[in-house]
């Protein structure tokens, strides 16, 4: 029973802490295994020579022999390994090594004997672990295993614990997944054993927060089976307080008067230009906010014209949000007062916290607001955008473009990259989301809104770290299968855990674990920024594609090349050209040109070669997504080209039939107006490059396995949520 089980592990654990201990014994890891049924093989600790001949006897054939002492951790680097051991001589002489062995390693380790392991078979080698993971908790690993596991670092994670369907699919996400189907003649492994391995640890370490990492390395994989050769369990010194949490309906109240505002109170508001809170006014006020705003200042009268109060607990009526432009120092005390007047938001704008190394004034605030029920946006931030409300509480330059893309950053510069974006490329925003300092109010806040928000259509998230994994995955998976979720991770090439006690630990790097569990999350990750404002602008455009077939249409054979190479580097499959359908293709294309896939319709063709093949694309119901090449041409100029494009999409639009397209444009500077013309018309289309359209349509197809919406269709096609709603937020009906 579960409840005999987690009994029998806490009572083995208590001992080990009460001698002061982080690592298991080979005996105690045996007890836990055995509980949590991990399959090892059979042992038996030999506390002196006679016992040891014993055992290996009963186990009646070559027995592996292992040094046993609470403070040898590795016990190959101490000599304490001896493999294939056989007949009571050598049994003998084993144990008398390992043990001369372990004592000339550590003359002042325990040493309690030896361990008598049966010996394996010969198998496929990979490793079973956990480890504890700053920003996720417990996260169990998979991958090959061996001395080569930490060379290749072909591993695998997911959050603990996972179920036996989860377990399995981590065997087909490590490159050599071939390896465990069997290559070259070898057979294929059990890969149900191996995915019980791992639902079996994951369920150990979600039971018990104080195991920091469990090894099982290696695990002996063949076709009737999988066995931990070794087990290694290592307690946490101390276990990291919960961080507090809200429920998803009081975040959704407190982030709608947020984002949603009926009254804003400037505190620290000026009318001295240069004065970040002469900014914040003139950008609310200029902005045409339609509710309240109110100016708190105990030095004015009235501020650009608008009453001023000496305290924000003068202000009449409710406040839903107060925006902080006054010096650190000073935030305590006016928090006090916000706490006091009851407005449930604080938006803090000043530098000086834990930025900085204050930690004990970022602490402060952040008990100020927990003791009075007032959320945190910041510090350090240059503020929000709430398009929909013609909100502009910011102090950087006001943005008025509504739309359905909302983007959130941790840092300020990339908040103004973001923006520069924004209006270069005429991009409709819902929000931009300053996050700074996550004193309080993080991603997981933010992407459980925009998930419910109807001007949302996609979110793009910058972010450095994550203040708790697990919550924003949680959110992700609630968003993901109703709107994108886009994330650029800083940091990539961050040192992992350099103290860790295990193979896991030492492979768990935090982007590699990053990778994984957003994957898991269902979110599409951007390589750089420039990826993610891409995205983040393309993905409402294009229709969710109904299957995997992707078909190229290209006027230049070079950029067919380049755009097939394309396809398959973003993980989608160029289809194969049935022959009735290559014969229709045929029937447009010159006799120098190329059918199959790519069409190749040779650049000197007329617009209508170009019409004719696209509309064929469109109309064949066995072609999923089009990938147009054009090459600039006299006999079809740019414009053209973009016009006769989107004349066809927007036909097949209306006759229900819709499919991405993306196209990517060579040629003179007209190609520009032209890609911005089909692009404003649900074609997405960029000069000059053959990569960026197609890795669009990838994160597009991966959004829509994620969602589970590949091939899930509205009338319009566009991916329908479960409330009737396309990804737009707008009704079907």
């Amino acid at each position: 029973m579960a409840e005999d089980r987690e009994l029998k592990v806490r009572s083995l654990l208590d001992a080990v802490r009460a001698e002061g201990r982080s690592a298991l014994t080979a005996p105690e890891g045996k007890v836990i295994a055995d509980a949590y049924g991990i399959a090892v093989p059979g042992e038996e600790l030999a506390r002196d020579v006679e016992e040891a001949v014993s055992y290996a006897a009963r186990f009646g054939g070559p027995v592996v022999m292992k040094i046993v002492s609470p403070d040898i951790l590795h016990k190959t680097d101490a000599g304490g390994v001896i493999v294939g051991v056989e007949g009571a001589a050598d049994v003998r002489a084993a144990f008398h090594t390992i043990v001369d062995n372990a004592r000339a390693y550590a003359p002042a380790a325990r040493i309690e004997g030896v361990q008598v392991q049966e010996l394996l078979p010969k198998g496929q080698e990979v490793i079973v672990g956990a480890v504890t993971d700053p920003t996720f908790g417990k996260v169990v690993a998979f991958g090959l295993g061996g001395v080569l596991v930490e060379v290749l670092k072909d591993v695998t994670f997911r959050l603990a614990p996972v179920d036996a369907d989860e377990a399995l699919s981590m065997l087909d996400s490590i490159r050599a997944a071939e390896i465990l189907r069997g290559v070259r003649g070898a057979p294929a492994v059990d890969r149900w054993a191996i995915a019980e391995q791992i639902r079996r640890v994951s369920e150990l370490v979600a039971d018990f927060p104080e195991i920091a990492e469990v090894d099982l390395n290696p695990v002996i994989a063949t076709p009737e089976g999988a066995v931990a050769a070794d087990i290694r369990v290592i307690l946490a010194r101390s276990v990291p307080k919960p961080r507090r949490r809200y429920t998803r309906e009081e975040i959704l109240a407190s982030m709608r008067r947020l984002m949603e505002p009926s009254s804003v109170a400037v505190i620290g508001a000026s009318n001295e230009q240069g004065k970040i809170g002469n900014s914040v006014m003139r950008n609310l006020v200029d902005g045409g906010f339609a509710g309240e705003i109110h100016p708190v200042n105990p030095k004015a009268d009235d501020i650009l014209g608008r009453k001023a109060y000496k305290s924000v607990t003068d202000v009449p009526g409710e406040v839903d949000v107060a925006v902080f432009a006054i010096p650190a120092k000073f935030v305590a005390a006016a928090l006090e007062e916000v706490g006091r007047k009851g407005i449930p938001n604080a938006v803090l704008i000043p530098s000086g916290f834990a930025e900085t190394g204050e930690h004990g004034l970022q602490d402060e605030i952040v008990a100020i607001a927990e003791r009075h029920g007032v959320r945190l946006l910041g510090p350090n931030i240059y503020g929000y955008y709430s398009t929909w409300q013609d909100l502009c509480a910011t102090f950087c330059t006001p943005y008025d473009v509504k739309g359905g893309v909302a983007l959130t950053s941790q840092s300020g510069g990339i908040g103004m990259a973001i923006l520069g974006f924004a209006r270069t490329t005429k991009t409709g925003v819902s929000a931009i989301v300053g996050l700074g300092n996550k004193s309080d109010l993080d991603e997981d806040d933010l992407l459980t809104w925009f998930g419910e928000d109807p001007h949302t259509e996609c979110i793009a998230m910058h972010l450095e770290d994550l203040k708790d994994g697990r919550a924003f995955v949680e959110a992700a998976r609630a968003t993901v299968p109703k709107k994108p979720v886009v994330v650029l991770k800083a940091g990539r090439t961050a040192a992992g855990a350099k103290a860790a006690g295990s193979h896991t630990g030492a492979l768990a790097g935090d982007d590699a674990v990053y990778e994984d569990i957003l994957k898991q999350a269902g979110v599409i990750r951007a390589p750089g920024l420039n990826d993610m404002l891409e995205y983040a602008r393309a993905l409402p455009v294009l229709p969710a594609p109904q299957g995997d077939n992707v078909v190229i249409i290209t006027g230049a054979g070079g950029s067919g090349v380049l755009l097939s190479d394309a396809v398959t580097d973003n993980g989608l499959t160029l289809m194969e050209i049935p022959p009735d359908l290559d014969a229709s293709f045929r029937t447009f294309i010159p006799p120098f040109g190329a059918a199959g896939n790519p069409v190749d319709i040779t650049g000197g063709e007329p617009p209508s070669t170009y019409e004719a093949t696209i509309r064929l694309g469109l109309e064949d119901p066995r072609i999923h997504a089009l990938v147009l090449g054009y090459w600039h041409t006299i006999v079809t100029p740019p414009m053209v080209f973009a016009e006769l494009t989107a004349r066809v999409v927007a036909e097949f639009r209306e006759r229900g039939v819709e499919k991405p397209v993306v196209a990517s444009l060579a040629g003179d500077v007209e190609v520009e107006e032209a890609c911005q013309y089909l692009f404003e018309r649900g074609v997405v289309a960029y000069p000059y490059t053959t990569e960026k359209p197609v890795a669009v349509l990838g994160a597009k197809y991966r959004w829509a396995r994620a969602a589970e919406r590949l091939g899930a269709e509205g009338p319009s096609g566009r991916a329908v949520v479960g409330d009737g709603r396309d990804v737009g937020g707008r009704s079907m009906s």
